[in-house]
């Protein structure tokens, strides 16, 4: 037997609007222009082609074509930008940099694959996870470039599998050893697309799968827009970290129409991580996503664990999770600082999702917190360990999410609707729920929090269920039907 645990506020909460929404809250509207100003402004303007055969690519599936096809880039720059083109057919390639000025096109029935072998990644300057490294480029990569477009119906298959078993077989020696901090570091592993300390760039309509890490990832970047991709990662197996869309430090980004299915995080809003992070100190800032769907994967929207520069001003709606972990997550970790604030949601859709708001400052201890075991001598170690070894005084570490707004939730959850814990030293501010109809196992329980605001609020769960809140204030809430 079920009953409808509604949790009603007299209040009326100030939220809001899109233009787009076709159930709006009641009350003053936060100015959200700045939305209109997201993604890409320019494009590439050349028409000339260039063919990758022309350059001596071979469509066989088993020939190394890295520099045939870097040639056919390459060409096409040098000449003032143009079209890059495939015959259809397989391609097998390592790392890739395109260039300013290119339309790179992935035709239908054309697939890039992804090399295999680590040493076909060269290593560049950039971040894995909050912290700055020397790291494999990706498969395909943008690197301090402008005018870059990357579409086509076409497939690029990363054939990340023996990168996952690659990792297994660290993180349990890791693990053993108390190094559960460091091995997503030490393990590398290619990312599929990385578009960093660029602007203007669109990557379209492009379908891509199982990942060796991260899928895209937008690092230090401006104007970018992300539009129709389609990610599946899960292709035979489950590979670690491969997150979908990675929006690291960046800006005025653009997230529209892409279809994510993952095993971490799938729309993921970064923004360093921990001494590391606070001394880059760049946020994450202006983002608008909508129209997008997740599947399998730890969040639909997820803010964090790296938010040292800060993640504000970010825009969602009209989204769709379908048996994602979570539906809005906030993660971070009392060595991480940051602040995390005026998030904006609505027209969400849910269906079995594991929990409809999720928020931790104390996420995953085991990797959150660098440790090193007293048997390792810290003047051998390498460099990289010893960033992530740098102490963050309380003051720099404790983060702070305030001014969420969420409304017009609908769907089912087959855990908790909120999971909510904040600190004595940092309470989670300003959360503001409008129009929420939801199933779910339960309501949940909110820890350390302030200011917490719900209107039409109906939460259907079992009878004895009730919504836990401890450790709070400011809370305008009525429990109507608790016994």
């Amino acid at each position: 037997m079920k009953k409808t645990i509604a949790i009603i506020f007299a209040v009326i909460v100030a939220l809001p609007l899109d233009a787009r929404t076709s159930k709006q809250p009641s009350g003053q509207i936060p100015d959200l222009k700045w939305a209109a100003k997201a993604g890409a402004k320019k494009t590439p303007h050349g028409k000339k082609v260039y063919n990758v055969s022309s350059f001596g690519a071979r469509n066989d599936g088993t020939t190394m074509n890295t520099k045939a096809i870097q040639d056919a880039i390459d060409a096409c720059a040098s000449k003032g930008g143009g079209v890059v083109t495939f015959d259809t057919g397989k391609y097998v390639t390592g790392s890739l940099f395109i260039k300013k000025g290119v339309t790179f096109n992935i035709g239908k029935n054309t697939t890039i694959l992804g090399s295999q072998d680590i040493a076909d990644y060269p290593e560049i300057d950039t971040r894995i996870a909050g912290v700055e490294i020397k790291w494999p480029a990706a498969l395909i990569n943008i690197l301090d470039q402008e005018k870059v477009i990357i579409t086509g119906e076409g497939l690029i298959n990363a054939r990340g599998k023996v990168f996952w078993n690659k990792y297994f077989a660290m993180s349990r020696d890791y693990v053993k050893k108390g190094l559960r901090w460091i091995v997503d570091y030490d393990c590398k592993r290619p990312r599929t697309l990385l578009i960093s300390r660029s602007s203007n760039v669109s990557v379209k309509s492009i379908t891509l799968q199982q990942a060796g890490f991260w899928t895209v990832q937008i690092l230090y970047s401006h104007n970018i827009t992300v539009d129709g991709i389609i990610i599946r990662n899960n292709v035979d197996g489950s590979g670690p970290s491969t997150d979908g869309i990675d929006i690291d430090s960046s800006s005025w980004v653009l997230v529209q129409n892409c279809d994510i299915d993952c095993n971490d995080d799938d729309f993921c809003l970064k923004a360093g991580r921990d001494a590391d992070g606070i001394r880059v100190n760049r946020p994450t800032e202006y983002i608008v996503i909508h129209d997008c769907i997740a599947r399998k994967g730890a969040g639909l929207i997820t803010c964090g664990s790296e938010t040292s520069g800060s993640i504000r001003n970010v825009l969602a709606y009209n989204m769709t999770a379908n048996g994602t972990s979570n539906c809005i997550n906030f993660k971070s970790a009392i060595t991480r600082g940051g602040t995390v604030e005026n998030i904006y949601a609505h027209d969400i859709t849910m269906n079995n999702v594991g929990t409809m708001l999720r928020a931790t400052m104390d996420w995953n201890p085991s990797y959150s917190y660098s440790t090193l075991p007293k048997e390792y001598s810290y003047d051998s170690i390498p460099a990289h360990w010893k960033v992530m070894l740098q102490k963050v005084t309380p003051e720099q570490g404790t983060p702070h999410f305030k001014n969420v707004y969420l409304w017009n939730f609908t769907g089912s959850v087959r855990g908790q609707a909120v999971s909510i814990a904040g600190m004595k030293e940092s309470p989670i501010e300003n959360y503001f729920l409008t129009d929420i109809n939801i199933e779910a196992r339960t309501p949940g329980d909110i820890s350390f929090a302030r200011g917490w605001k719900f209107k039409n609020v109906s939460v259907k769960s079992p009878e004895d269920a009730t919504l836990r809140v401890q450790n709070s204030e400011d809370m305008e809430v009525d429990l109507a039907g608790k016994k």
